[in-house]
């Protein structure tokens, strides 16, 4: 299974579009938002979307109600099973050492700190980095191959 890992996306548009055709051209399963869309008016870029989409609010998403009513969204932790593997996806990184050291989950996903990170230990650890490019200056989102647990980042 191939799975889409995105966060932070602040309403960048044109980079909300850049990543969402890298997924529907690497033909990814599901994609997963780590949170922060901000508002819904990024909700005609990522309808285009051929897979389907679950997400989590960040600290920066303000109008809930909105984004529940376009996105599949969910207070963090959001934990999902996808083949047969334990995932648990959150916003920011409350807990994150505790969470590793538990042992429940085979893939942690989180953001807001805008800076990717792939942690490949007992318990895979990833941060897609920002979208939006605000802080960093540099847009990316991750390609997670289940199959053989493959991690890509990727500059959109």
């Amino acid at each position: 299974m191939k799975i889409g890992i995105i966060s932070d996306s602040h309403d960048h548009r044109k980079k909300i579009i850049k990543a969402v055709e890298c997924f529907n051209d690497e033909n990814v399963d599901i994609v997963i938002h780590a949170g922060d869309f901000v508002s819904p008016f990024t909700e005609r870029e990522f309808k285009k979307l051929k897979a389907k989409m679950k997400a989590v609010f960040g600290n920066n998403d303000g109008e809930k109600f909105g984004l529940q009513k376009i996105f599949d969204i969910h207070q963090a932790p959001l934990k999902l099973s996808l083949d047969g593997k334990k995932f648990v996806v959150l916003h920011e990184p409350f807990n994150l050492d505790a969470l590793k050291e538990s042992k429940l989950y085979d893939v942690i996903i989180y953001g807001h700190l805008h800076i990717p990170q792939i942690e490949k230990d007992n318990t895979l650890v990833i941060n897609p980095g920002e979208t939006c490019c605000w802080i960093t200056g540099k847009a990316s989102i991750i390609i997670l191959d289940t199959e053989n647990m493959d991690v890509r980042l990727i500059e959109v």
